[in-house]
């Protein structure tokens, strides 16, 4: 797992994610996506700046991808300005982000969405999440997707 600067990383649930590596030296060729957790570090001022990995993945067309919180990472950048794309709730990239302009292609649905190679999601869609990267990487096939679909159920509205 690459991490910003290299350093091991404690979850929310303080477990001790271990760096194999720095993220800020993720490369395209190396890795068939990038992958930004979500974590409440893309809330402050002193986030990390992965914007140059992120640029280099999209700019060949390798899929970036964002959940949670790191939605708001991927808003810093502009890469949510001109994509449809989701995240917590409405208003947390309009009140993170002073320069967002993506509020009109916002979605406000309980599942990942995938744009140009963007993919994001809420923090509690990670089944969806976890689905679009793998078709985007050429990993899905219908039993995936099937699968994946039945441990998303849980965002789809109760019937009577």
């Amino acid at each position: 797992m690459l991490t910003p600067g290299g350093h091991d990383v404690p979850s929310l649930g303080d477990v001790c994610v271990r760096a194999s590596g720095k993220a800020e030296d993720a490369e395209p060729d190396d890795l068939d996506a990038l992958v930004l957790c979500g974590a409440t570090i893309w809330e402050r001022g002193d986030a990390p700046d992965l914007s140059a990995p992120v640029r280099r993945f999209v700019a060949v067309g390798r899929p970036v991808a964002g959940i949670c919180d790191a939605t708001v990472a991927l808003g810093r950048i502009a890469l949510l300005d001109d994509r449809t794309h989701t995240g917590n709730h409405p208003g947390q990239l309009r009140d993170m982000v002073p320069d967002y302009r993506g509020a009109a292609l916002y979605r406000n649905q309980p599942r990942a969405v995938r744009d140009r190679g963007v993919i994001t999601a809420s923090g509690a869609a990670s089944v969806s999440f976890a689905r679009e990267i793998q078709q985007a990487v050429g990993l899905g096939s219908s039993g995936l997707v099937d699968y994946l679909d039945m441990y998303g159920n849980e965002h789809r509205a109760a019937a009577g």
